[in-house]
């Protein structure tokens, strides 16, 4: 696979494109887990 004369813009560019994806993912899943603890301490706030 040639990636001709661009080849490090190429590789840069999917690897940035990767960093990311991974970090949006991470955002989601500690977003999740922070509404999760609210949702939790509003149910639990409910039950007196």
């Amino acid at each position: 696979m040639d990636l001709g004369p661009h080849a490090g813009f190429i590789l840069a560019a999917y690897a940035f494109t990767g960093l990311v994806m991974a970090g949006l993912v991470l955002d989601a899943v500690r977003d999740r887990r922070a509404q999760k603890r609210a949702l939790d301490a509003l149910q639990a706030g409910g039950r007196r």
